[in-house]
C-alpha cells in the first residue's frame, strides 16, 4: 500500500510536476472568496466569513495531500469511496439533521457533512474506474450497461427524496457525461432519455410545494415578487446595478440592506458583481474557464484510461456546476440550490471540490506512472 500511495516519487518530483497553472488559480479564486464572504458578512469576521477562511485552508491543506498520493491509489479506492459515500446518504435518511425541510446533513461534529455534495465527486471515480479495463467493443453490451445505471440511478433517488432536485440532477449529470466518455451509444441515452420524460409527470407530482413555487417564479417571477420570485428579482436587481467597474467593495447596497437572500452561498455571485461590477465577473469567469481548460489537458496528457476519463468527465461536472449556478442567479435557470464551487460558504460543496481537483492534480503528477 505504502508504494501505491507514493510510487517512489520524492516530494521535490511531486512539487515539480505540479500544475502551477492549476494550483495557482485555485488559490486566486479562493483569495476572492474570502473577500467576498468578508463582504457577505457586512465587512466583519463573523462566524461565516471566518469559518469560509479556516475551511479553506484546511482543504487547500487536503487537496495537496490528495495531490501528492497516487492517482494509482485513488484508481484502487475508488469503488471503495464510492460505497462509503452511498452509506453516508443512506445514513443521512435515519439520523440526518433536518432544515428547511430538507434532510441533507449528518452530524460529524467537526462538520455538518452533505454526503450528496461527495456524491458528485464519488460517481465519477466509480465510473472512471468501471470503464478503465472495459474494451470499446464490451462498453455497449448489456450487462455492462446495468452496472453503470444502477450506480447512477441508486444516489440520484436518494438525494431526490431528501428532497434536493439540484444536487440530484448534478449527480445524474456528472455520470451521465462519464458514461458518455466512456463510448457507450447515444442510443441508450435516448431510452434513457424517453424514460424519464414519462416519468416526468409522476416525479412533478412528488414535488414540495416551494420547489414547484420556484420552478413557477422562473417563467413568471413578477407574479409574486414578494414570495418565490423574490430572490430572482433581487439578484437581478444587484448585478445590473454593478455597471461596468461595479460598486466597490463592500459598498453593494443590495447585499448591505439585506435585500439579497443567501448572499453568502447560493447567490455570492450576485453580491460580487455588484460591487466588482461587468470587469470583475468577467475576471472570475475567466479564472473558471482556465481551471476547467487545465483539468481538460491534465486528461489528455495523461496515460492512463482511468485518469482521462476522471479528467474529462470532472471538468465536464465543473463546468456545469458553474454554469448552472450562474445561470440561476441571472435568472436563465430555476433556483435549484446550486452553490458555485470554491466561491460559495459551505464545507461539504469545498470539501468535495477541492478532493476533486486533488485527484485532478494527482494525475498530472503522476501521469506517466503505470498501474498496478
Amino acid at each position: 500500500m505504502q508504494n501505491r500511495i507514493y510510487s517512489g516519487f520524492t516530494l521535490r518530483d511531486k512539487i515539480y510536476n505540479l500544475d502551477f497553472t492549476l494550483l495557482f488559480s485555485i488559490l486566486i479564486l479562493g483569495i476572492i472568496s474570502m473577500f467576498a464572504q468578508f463582504s457577505s458578512s457586512n465587512g466583519v469576521f463573523d462566524y461565516h466569513a471566518t469559518n469560509h477562511i479556516l475551511r479553506f485552508g484546511v482543504f487547500f491543506i487536503l487537496f495537496l495531500f490528495v495531490s501528492f498520493t497516487s492517482v494509482n491509489f485513488w484508481h484502487q479506492t475508488s469503488f471503495i469511496i464510492y460505497f462509503v459515500f452511498l452509506i453516508l446518504l443512506i445514513l443521512v435518511k435515519y439520523f440526518g439533521i433536518s432544515s428547511q425541510g430538507s434532510q441533507r446533513w449528518i452530524n460529524l461534529f467537526v462538520i455538518n457533512l452533505q454526503p450528496s455534495e461527495l456524491m458528485k465527486i464519488g460517481i465519477i471515480l466509480f465510473l472512471a474506474k468501471f470503464y478503465h479495463r472495459i474494451s470499446t467493443g464490451d462498453v455497449n453490451r448489456l450487462r455492462f450497461l446495468i452496472y453503470p445505471l444502477v450506480a447512477l440511478l441508486c444516489p440520484f433517488f436518494m438525494v431526490l427524496t431528501q428532497p434536493d432536485l439540484g444536487t440530484s440532477l448534478l449527480i445524474l449529470a456528472s455520470g451521465v457525461v462519464v458514461v458518455w466518455l466512456a463510448g457507450v451509444r447515444l442510443k441508450f441515452f435516448a431510452y434513457l432519455s424517453a424514460a424519464f420524460l414519462v416519468f416526468a409527470p409522476v416525479a412533478i407530482a412528488f414535488l414540495k410545494p416551494y420547489q414547484k413555487a420556484r420552478i413557477l417564479a422562473f417563467f413568471d417571477p413578477e407574479k409574486d415578487p414578494l414570495g418565490a420570485g423574490y430572490q430572482i428579482i433581487q439578484s437581478k436587481i444587484a448585478i445590473g446595478s454593478g455597471g461596468i467597474f461595479g460598486k466597490g467593495f463592500l459598498n453593494g447596497s443590495q447585499s448591505y440592506l439585506n435585500f439579497l437572500p443567501e448572499k453568502h452561498t447560493d447567490f455570492i455571485f450576485t453580491l460580487f458583481s455588484e460591487e466588482f461590477g461587468f470587469i470583475g465577473s468577467i475576471f472570475v469567469l475567466l479564472l473558471y474557464f482556465l481551471i476547467t481548460y487545465r483539468i481538460v489537458e491534465i486528461g489528455t496528457i495523461t496515460r492512463s484510461i482511468f485518469g482521462r476519463l476522471y479528467c474529462y468527465g470532472f471538468a465536464t461536472a465543473f463546468f456545469i456546476y458553474v454554469t448552472v449556478n450562474m445561470s440561476m442567479v441571472l435568472g436563465l435557470l430555476p433556483i435549484v440550490g446550486a452553490p458555485l464551487p470554491i466561491l460559495s460558504y459551505g464545507g461539504s460543496s469545498m470539501l468535495a471540490i477541492m478532493f476533486g481537483l486533488g485527484i485532478v492534480m494527482s494525475c498530472k503528477i503522476f501521469k506517466d506512472k503505470p498501474f498496478s
